[in-house]
């Protein structure tokens, strides 16, 4: 993958086939709608791709939940809007990642780097997570520069959610 490749783009209303990298997990595809692409923030819709509702403690992803997702080709990072099926906003999940790329039309693929971030609808709860994952993964010898892309990825997310700051992030026309 290289994420400095823009020549493809994904085309509004078109469907996307999504693919995220889990190495060495399986990979976990999905259909989503796209959005939104500029060359670099790219934002597609998805309904939550699990077979059954997921309690993760901090909230719960259900059957008709719906997830807007925004991937760049320059930000460690992805940020997902995640909302009920009645348009309930529940919050952000963001996954800490190689910047996307666009490898086909249609097709969005992005290498999940295992630490990701979470905030509440409310704004009242950040969570980091999975840093535990993360040192397990091993990253830190096998790619110290991508390890250290991660790491200051998770901070800036953390900084951006603590001063509410992913509105503009977010904003696409």
């Amino acid at each position: 993958m290289n994420a400095t490749d823009t020549a493809a783009t994904l085309t509004p209303g078109s469907p996307v086939a999504v693919r995220l990298v889990k190495h060495p997990r399986p990979d976990v595809r999905y259909p989503a709608v796209a959005l939104h692409d500029d060359g670099n923030h790219a934002v597609v819709r998805a309904p939550w791709a699990g077979a059954a509702s997921r309690d993760f403690g901090f909230v719960r992803f259900e059957t008709g939940d719906l997830f807007t997702e925004h991937y760049w080709r320059d930000r460690w990072y992805s940020v997902k809007e995640v909302r009920a099926a009645d348009g309930t906003l529940k919050g952000w999940y963001c996954d800490v990642a190689r910047p996307a790329v666009v490898d086909a039309p249609g097709s969005l693929v992005v290498e999940d780097l295992d630490l990701d971030l979470w905030l509440s609808a409310d704004h009242s709860t950040v969570l980091r997570l999975d840093e535990d994952e993360f040192l397990a993964s091993g990253l830190d010898t096998r790619d110290p520069v991508a390890a250290g892309h991660a790491r200051r990825a998770l901070d800036e997310l953390e900084d951006l959610a603590r001063h509410d700051a992913f509105g503009p992030l977010l904003s696409f026309t």
